[in-house]
């Protein structure tokens, strides 16, 4: 499972939005790929389909998609959104991973 932060949650469907996106029928795919400084980087981006490998939750009203792959770096995850005057954007607290890097876009295990 995925946790949404309400400030994420408020971000995500203004994103959705303006992207051309329904918050209440589309998704927000989130995903894991090799690369960045501590060698795995996260992936976000929206889409209007889920495939049959994929795994489908929904937290705090926002739909969301992972990769079967991906899934096991990201079970237990809060995907939250800072805005404050670091201006972070969107931040993963993920329980699985034993070192991030200073930006907290990557991440090892």
């Amino acid at each position: 499972m995925i946790k949404v932060s309400e400030s994420a949650r408020h971000k995500v469907v203004s994103l959705m939005t303006e992207e051309g996106f329904n918050a209440t029928t589309d998704y927000v795919r989130v995903g894991v790929k090799s690369g960045g400084c501590s060698g795995l980087s996260y992936e976000l981006t929206f889409d209007n389909a889920a495939t049959d490998t994929d795994k489908v939750f929904e937290d705090n009203d926002v739909r969301i998609i992972v990769d079967k792959k991906s899934f096991l770096y990201l079970v237990g995850t809060t995907l939250e959104y800072s805005g404050g005057l670091n201006g972070k954007g969107f931040v993963f607290n993920n329980p699985n991973a034993q070192r991030t890097c200073g930006c907290g876009e990557s991440f090892s295990l």
